[in-house]
């Protein structure tokens, strides 16, 4: 794989070129952005791959819900419709996508659409929810055609975008310098005990700019289990479990588990992949492979939308975003921006 992508570097240099052209002229205001008076907060990453966009939305949809009337904006990578959706309880994961499908269901009182062309969901936003105080968009960093007021990359610890090249080489979706663009700057999925001589050598590789602020922030998963029924996540050190992912990283997760001294058989699927009925009979026989009463059945919260119809007796373990440390002041980053936007 290696070898492949070391042949592939021309590609990546011409990729670089069309990708930096394409900002260039976004910059110089020759392909048109557009700007909203409503606050509008951007989250996104440079590199391809699961930085952590879904917990990081539902973090600050927890810190303004109960303030501010709330919309997210999505694409719905992978959906079967096309244009906007406003989404409702008719809708499928296979209509809107998984993501915003999770975040439907999680959030009452929270207005969820998908549209591939930003601009239009945010003015069909805007037309059908006249309440509205704040949209967040997610994962819209290179969505130029938009102008958020506010913009938060992502970057993995163990994959930081300054380490990284462009695509097809390596993971990035544009070169290292549309960073700059970023007034927030999150290094998530980092350990939560990350010592400070490290947090150090991070920030000098970084090298952010005056006006950009730098969080550290790891995942943590809920000590409580849901779905089928409430299960405490200790109660599975006794029982046979089955793990089924469809996410894009699922070594944090597993990681997790064995810390937990849980033992467990994992079947593992692409990111937000649509099961099918031959998986499902897989996932099926290996529960039969146990031949256990007690056997559970345990998924991601992502992946619970799009499989709790088609098992019986399915869970779910769900992770949050936590800061490592100056939670409060990022939290007043966010709230500022809201209530000062001009």
């Amino acid at each position: 794989m290696k070898l492949i992508r070391f042949l592939l570097f021309p590609f990546s240099l011409l990729y670089q070129f069309i990708t930096s052209f394409r900002n260039f002229l976004f910059n110089k205001g020759w392909l048109k952005s557009t700007s909203f008076s409503i606050p509008v907060i951007a989250v996104g990453n440079l590199n391809v791959g699961g930085t952590g966009k879904t917990p990081q939305i539902e973090y600050l949809v927890r810190l303004l819900k109960d303030t501010y009337n709330l919309a997210i904006l999505s694409r719905g990578y992978k959906r079967k419709t096309s244009g906007f959706q406003l989404l409702n309880n008719k809708h499928t994961t296979e209509d809107v996508g998984d993501e915003p499908m999770q975040f439907f269901k999680k959030f009452q009182g929270v207005s969820v659409a998908v549209d591939a062309n930003r601009t239009h969901g945010i003015n069909q936003l805007q037309r059908l929810c006249q309440s509205l105080n704040v949209i967040l968009l997610d994962d819209a960093f290179q969505h130029r055609k938009v102008k958020a007021g506010l913009y938060i990359l992502l970057t993995k610890y163990k994959d930081l975008y300054v380490d990284d090249f462009v695509l097809p080489t390596g993971n990035l979706r544009e070169w290292r310098s549309g960073a700059k663009r970023a007034q927030v700057i999150i290094i998530t999925k980092c350990p939560l005990n990350l010592s400070s001589t490290e947090k150090d050598k991070i920030l000098k590789k970084i090298n952010p700019k005056a006006n950009q602020q730098v969080f550290f922030s790891g995942i943590d998963y809920d000590d409580e289990l849901k779905g089928a029924s409430t299960l405490m996540l200790d109660s599975l050190v006794n029982k046979k479990v089955v793990l089924v992912t469809g996410i894009a990283n699922p070594n944090p997760l597993t990681t997790f588990l064995k810390e937990k001294n849980i033992v467990f058989t994992h079947i593992k699927f692409p990111d937000h992949h649509h099961f099918t009925n031959q998986d499902i009979l897989k996932i099926k026989r290996e529960l039969l492979k146990s031949k256990s009463e007690d056997t559970v059945l345990l998924t991601t919260e992502k992946d619970y939308v799009r499989l709790h119809d088609k098992v019986l007796n399915l869970h779910y373990i769900a992770i949050k975003s936590v800061f490592l440390e100056n939670e409060t002041a990022f939290n007043e980053t966010i709230v500022n921006f809201v209530e000062n936007i001009e």
